[in-house]
């Protein structure tokens, strides 16, 4: 059988190196394999078939599993203009704050405060495979148990802080979380007698222990930004202090910066195939592009944006050596 002339490194160097251009077309004008054709590209994608289950082979040398935060969140891969897409359907982008059409897809990410580290992922397929984004966060937590993470804490926003995700960390996994709460969540001083958090008394840059209705003990700490929005803070710690709160919460805006990094440097949105297989490959690809930037961001101090810029700088600079 003729061997495969695309791979997984040469692809996913490929989304490193590109400044704009994601396509096949493209990494077959610029491969440094004899006789690669788009073609083969689009063949690799379509067969070489990959498993959320191998990030973790890739990464595992670079986490703690001791220490650091887990922190759930999902982002939409934007298909606006690729109505045919297999994998895409309608949904809530909260980056565009809109209904758009694209690609689901439920991430955890490992951090001790300064690493980005992809522990886990899957892609939301509610139609194909009957389950919810909630269902996809507690699978990814249960595995991440069985691969012997403890963290200080999982951090996750409010539309993954449902009842039975909470009895998953604090039952199953054994750890403790932090998350944020809408504010008609329903907690009381004396059990029985519920009221909506923000109803309650709650002194400035303090915390206070209450009852989480179906959960149990909680203590909770309200945060107010400069333009008076407000956010209550909900954790499983009895001992944490508002100062702790505060500042272990700060560190789930890692999985943000995460997402934007990914979609900005890898392309990962950019695979223009129509399949469902070939988009999985591809965003398997885009995954292990960004785990190499961030391994050589953590080694050398450069940041992902800044890899990718001095590609397109030297070549750019042998362009004007050569025209001189």
């Amino acid at each position: 059988m003729q061997k495969q002339k695309c791979s997984l490194e040469i692809y996913s160097d490929f989304l490193i190196a590109t400044q704009n251009r994601y396509s096949g077309v493209e990494l077959s004008k610029v491969s440094p394999v004899q006789g690669m054709e788009h073609d083969a590209v689009s063949r690799w994608l379509a067969g070489d078939r990959h498993q959320p289950s191998e990030l973790w082979g890739r990464v595992k040398g670079l986490v703690d599993t001791a220490r650091g935060y887990l922190i759930g969140d999902d982002t939409v891969l934007n298909k606006e203009y690729s109505r045919a897409n297999e994998l895409a359907r309608k949904q809530y982008s909260g980056n565009e704050h809109r209904i758009v059409n694209g690609i689901g897809m439920v991430n955890l990410l490992w951090t001790k405060g300064e690493e980005f580290i992809p522990v886990d992922y899957r892609i939301y397929q509610k139609e194909a495979e009957g389950k919810s984004k909630n269902e996809l966060f507690r699978e990814m937590l249960k595995k991440a148990k069985k691969r012997g993470f403890s963290p200080l804490y999982a951090l996750m926003d409010a539309w993954y802080s449902s009842i039975e995700n909470l009895k998953v960390i604090t039952g199953e996994c054994e750890w403790q979380f932090i998350c944020n709460v809408k504010g008609n969540r329903q907690v009381s001083v004396l059990r029985g007698f519920d009221i909506s958090i923000s109803d309650l008394e709650l002194a400035k840059r303090r915390v206070r222990q209450v009852w989480l209705k179906g959960y149990g003990p909680v203590m909770v700490g309200k945060l107010v930004s400069k333009d008076g929005d407000i956010t209550y803070l909900v954790s499983s710690d009895l001992s944490v202090s508002y100062r702790e709160l505060k500042k272990h919460w700060k560190k789930r805006w890692k999985i943000e910066e995460f997402h934007r990094g990914l979609k900005q440097t890898t392309g990962i949105e950019k695979c223009y195939s129509t399949k469902a297989v070939s988009q999985k490959t591809h965003i398997f690809a885009a995954l292990t592009a960004f785990i190499k930037m961030e391994w050589t961001r953590l080694q050398k101090g450069i940041s992902w944006y800044e890899q990718k810029a001095m590609i397109g700088r030297y070549a750019v600079f042998r362009y004007l050596k050569a025209t001189a």
